[in-house]
């Protein structure tokens, strides 16, 4: 968490805001005079707005910000006429599940709408909301949704200057074959397990268990990425629990330290949710605590049963990926690199013509979608690489595999400066690199779409420029070869 790089510090500025804008929120429910369950539904619906909106551009995230109560507002209305009829409550419920995790196929802004759906229902549980609430709750998350919007995209608007990169497109396919549909099968049939059993440990609680089942299944394509998500979700809520027994019961929910304690929580949420997912579900299950604090109900047992429910939310998760419409880490992982390698491709096809002279070619833009689609990579081997994998020579294989995607991403970055360079020369030996560079990738995806590699036909040269160009297409074409070996191994990141 602590040594995670933060380029620009965008990790630490996007988190300040994040209490800034989710403290100005429920500031203003308090001054509108609303409730206390409505003030702490208005802060639930600033920080998803904060959290979940990741379209690549201000415009997209000011376009999928807005469209947030168009999604939010109709299950808010349901979730409250239900709240009284249990059954069809728990099915309308499944229903707004499923739809949310097919949402995903539809990329940023999907993800983000289902996301927001979900946990307006999972509010009104959790504060058991009934209509006569509702007028108050869509104005804290409409006066929420104002404020949140005013920081981000007004007053401190980071993204202008440091845009996010574009998150890689979902995993195609048709009907079953796209992960986002059988996740949406997944996903429905954890939550009916994790409702049904965590309404036999509570009949108040037992959202915990689908809140936890739902959570899990966020951004993971596999089984391998669920079932080491759904560990690390378990280790986060029963740190947070410990840390709650000594910190959130002792306050007793006093006004001032509690607001606080819940602002620090709300920047360990944002500060640690790229590096470390346990950590973050450490400082939710702290806020969480504070949270029950201010309600008048926070006790120990009431934390002993939310890490019960965090179990058996767990172990839906766990069965659902196993026995519903499995997707193996072997499928997802062979994908992504795939892509990852295609991005490389492209990435040095874009250099090689700069360097050759065409000025409109541009290898940045490719450079930074391969960083994303490394971060994919990375993420589906996690499971494999995971200390508890007790598999010794499928993690040394992941592990060469990630370590070479690395070289190959460094060596793409380091071509892509030295083409930016306008006095780099352009000799003949760079064409020969570059069709040892197309070779060594078509031995392994086979022919890339785009046309091969092709650099100038010139005098060899003696420019700086020229003889890195030839050092780090030297070093991708190595990496490449080196590839080879792991990636072609028998069942290789089966799981």
């Amino acid at each position: 968490m602590f040594m995670a790089p933060d380029p620009g510090l965008f990790r630490l500025r996007v988190s300040l805001r994040a209490v800034l804008g989710i403290g100005l929120a429920v500031t203003l429910c308090e001054l509108a005079g609303l409730s206390l369950p409505a003030s702490i539904t208005g802060g639930l619906a600033a920080l998803l707005a904060l959290f979940t909106v990741g379209d690549p551009t201000v415009r997209g995230q000011a376009g999928t910000t807005a469209l947030l109560p168009v999604a939010g507002f109709p299950v808010l209305a349901v979730a409250t006429a239900l709240h009284g009829v249990p059954t069809l409550r728990d099915a309308t419920w499944l229903a707004v599940v499923f739809c949310g995790v097919y949402a995903r196929r539809f990329g940023p802004r999907g993800h983000a709408l289902g996301i927001f759906a979900f946990m307006m229902f999972f509010t009104t549980q959790f504060l058991h909301a009934v209509p006569g609430q509702l007028p108050q709750l869509y104005t804290a998350v409409a006066l929420s949704l104002v404020a949140s919007s005013v920081v981000r995209f007004g007053t401190w608007c980071i993204e202008r200057r440091s845009p996010l990169p574009a998150a890689p497109l979902p995993l195609d396919g048709r009907g079953l074959a796209r992960p986002a549909t059988r996740q949406a099968f997944q996903a429905t049939a954890a939550c009916a397990f994790a409702l049904t059993a965590g309404q036999l440990l509570s009949h108040d609680r037992w959202y915990w268990a689908v809140g936890t089942a739902w959570w899990i299944f966020v951004n993971t394509a596999s089984r391998g990425e669920t079932l080491v998500r759904g560990f690390r979700r378990v280790l986060g809520t029963v740190t947070g629990i410990a840390a709650g027994l000594l910190i959130a019961v002792p306050l007793h929910g006093a006004p001032a330290p509690t607001a606080v304690l819940v602002a620090v929580c709300v920047f360990g949420i944002f500060y640690t949710a790229a590096p470390s997912y346990s950590w973050m579900m450490f400082f939710v299950t702290v806020m969480a605590g504070s949270l029950y604090g201010l309600l008048g109900v926070l006790h120990p047992g009431l934390l002993a049963l939310r890490l019960a429910e965090t179990g058996v939310g767990a172990l839906g998760a766990a069965l659902a990926v196993a026995l519903v419409l499995p997707i193996t880490t072997h499928t997802v992982t062979d994908r992504w690199i795939e892509r990852a390698l295609h991005a490389v491709h492209g990435c040095t096809a874009a250099a090689a013509r700069r360097l050759a002279g065409d000025a409109q070619a541009d290898p940045a833009p490719r450079a930074g979608e391969l960083e994303a689609l490394l971060g994919r990579v990375r993420m589906a081997l996690a499971p494999l690489v995971h200390p508890l994998n007790p598999m010794r020579e499928r993690k040394e294989r992941a592990r060469a595999i990630l370590a070479l995607l690395d070289d190959c991403a460094r060596e793409v970055r380091g071509l892509a400066a030295v083409a930016a360079d306008p006095e780099a020369s352009h000799d003949a030996r760079l064409t020969a690199a570059c069709g040892r560079v197309e070779t060594a990738m078509e031995s392994l995806v086979g022919a890339v779409p785009g046309g091969a590699l092709t650099a100038h036909h010139g005098a060899p040269g003696h420019h700086p420029g020229a003889e890195q160009a030839l050092v780090h297409l030297h070093g991708l074409e190595q990496a490449l070869v080196e590839l080879a070996t792991p990636l072609r191994g028998s069942q290789v990141i089966a799981a």
